[in-house]
């Protein structure tokens, strides 16, 4: 939305796309670069706890787009009248009156000043509605929008054009009655589909750019795997960060970027629908099996949702999945249904997004089981890999598997590797570090047990071929070759307890090499 901006307003450098695709296309540029007064405000920072607040907020938007016009304030071109109307948009206790007048007599005022029509922008025009519906003043928000774009973009001689952008399709909702002239680009429209992100071969030119080409394997599987209309696109904010982190710390680990951009509200309602009794409304395990193991869901995709609906059964949660991109198509099964389709996780960024919850929930269904708990670190502790075996089998059946599909050996093991945290982290008395520098590397957990001179080094792996037992010895001699206990020793611990345990699906293995004191006996 600020490239359009930055295209289409008065005074824009053309500079600024020198170079680029768009100034090969004179004719376009000659009659829209910089010839547009715009109006350009972003909804993403309205979260507030009621509607008071949010209204604010919204006020506080408008405000500083109005800044923006205060070299109107002394022309000769308004009047008394227009500036005085340019003062009230200013005023940061603005009456609803004002507000809901105020792109419209914005964009009114511009007119008048350029003698051209105005070009509106609005970012993400349905969070306000997406948070008010979380904290249950949906109605009075929907209201204030409703009138506030209604008056801006209904019937208003100022407008040239419009462009609103948000996640949930906008033809349905509400606030947009009696809208003429609409039209709604979507995620499975063909048309416009590239330009929803970046291509592979966009991708891999920024690659080539900055020197990272060795990174594209990573980012490709990471970011990429969304499908909008026809085409195979990455998440463009989530490329530009990598890049940027790269160029100063080559070594890296990818990062969850998208994370921090959505309060992942949607995908928690989502995997805690599982315990819903309301079989409408619930997930099954078997499902979400299938999508973080990389296999697909069909499902019949509704695009025509309001906010208010979106968690009315979980028909609707898989429709908002799509469009809010922690799901995407592989493909419409256009025999059946139209809207029927191919759902699949599109990337590790996301994969890793919903183990994070799943986790999550499973460390919350810990709490209620503080024997089973005692139990399993009982028998660390005592040295009974038997029973730990049976224990932690136990609990991976009451979680989602990981299978050997999609996604990579190591990334398999931190998942089993995160039960097992989840599980330890209850035992109070217990010190637990995860991937501690010990010896020549990283040991996956260590503990050292208060009071009893005691440490336990934990090596977990991931069962690719079917043979447990070996894996769980290939655990056991990292421990020994990469000096894993090294560490407990120089702290001048006596007793030290080293288990290799292997996984593979609702499967595990476990065994303990002889301890320290078994080998002085």
């Amino acid at each position: 939305m600020s490239m359009l901006r930055s295209f289409f307003e008065i005074g824009t450098d053309p500079a600024l796309f020198a170079g680029l695709y768009i100034s090969q296309k004179t004719e376009l540029c000659k009659e829209y670069m910089g010839k547009y007064p715009v109006i350009s405000i972003s909804l993403k920072g309205i979260d507030a706890q009621d509607f008071s607040m949010a209204r604010k907020f919204i006020i506080r938007i408008v405000n500083r787009e109005a800044r923006r016009l205060q070299l109107l304030l002394n022309s000769e071109k308004l009047s008394p009248t227009d500036q005085t109307i340019l003062s009230d948009l200013l005023d940061r206790q603005m009456s609803d009156e004002i507000l809901v007048y105020s792109l419209l007599e914005m964009s009114e005022l511009l007119y008048r000043y350029f003698g051209q029509k105005v070009i509106i922008l609005i970012d993400e025009y349905d969070v306000p509605l997406a948070k008010a519906n979380e904290q249950g003043y949906y109605d009075e928000m929907a209201f204030l929008i409703r009138n506030l774009f209604g008056n801006a973009l209904k019937t208003n001689d100022s407008l040239k054009f419009a462009v609103l952008t948000g996640c949930l399709r906008i033809a349905k909702e509400s606030i947009f009655t009696g809208l003429n002239n609409f039209k709604v680009y979507s995620i499975t429209n063909v048309m416009f589909d590239e330009y929803f992100g970046f291509t592979d071969a966009e991708v891999r030119k920024m690659l080539r750019d900055y020197g990272l080409e060795d990174h594209y394997d990573t980012i490709k599987s990471w970011y990429d795997g969304y499908r909008f209309g026809n085409k195979e696109i990455y998440c463009p904010w989530d490329v530009i960060n990598y890049c940027n982190d790269h160029l100063r710390i080559p070594a890296a680990p990818p990062q969850n970027y998208w994370i921090n951009t959505s309060g992942n509200d949607i995908i928690n309602r989502f995997i805690d629908s599982m315990d819903n009794s309301d079989e409408k409304k619930k997930l099954t395990r078997l499902e979400l099996e299938l999508l973080v193991n990389g296999n697909t869901v069909q499902k019949k995709i509704s695009e025509e949702l309001t906010y208010k609906e979106i968690y009315d059964s979980i028909d609707n949660l898989w429709s908002t999945l799509f469009m809010t991109g922690y799901l995407t198509s592989r493909g419409e099964i256009t025999e059946t249904d139209g809207n029927l389709y191919e759902l699949a996780i599109p990337n590790c960024e996301i994969r890793n997004i919903i183990t994070e919850r799943i986790l999550t929930r499973f460390r919350a269904d810990i709490r209620k089981d503080g024997e089973t708990v005692r139990k399993f670190c009982d028998a660390l502790y005592l040295g009974q890999p038997e029973v730990v075996e049976q224990v932690f089998q136990e609990y991976m059946k009451k979680t989602v598997s990981v299978r050997d599909t999609f996604v990579r050996k190591p990334l398999k093991e931190n998942f089993y590797h995160g039960i097992l945290l989840g599980i330890l982290g209850f035992k109070d008395e217990w010190i637990v570090r995860s991937n501690q520098e010990a010896g020549n590397g990283f040991s996956d957990i260590m503990i050292l047990i208060d009071n009893s001179d005691t440490g336990i080094i934990i090596e977990v792996k991931y069962d690719e071929k079917g043979d447990l037992e070996a894996e769980c010895k290939k655990a056991l001699q990292q421990i020994v070759d990469v000096q894993y206990t090294d560490l407990f020793e120089q702290q001048g611990v006596h007793r030290i307890l080293k288990y290799g345990i292997a996984c593979r699906r609702k499967e595990c293995r476990v065994l303990l090499a002889a301890t320290t004191e078994q080998k002085e006996k």
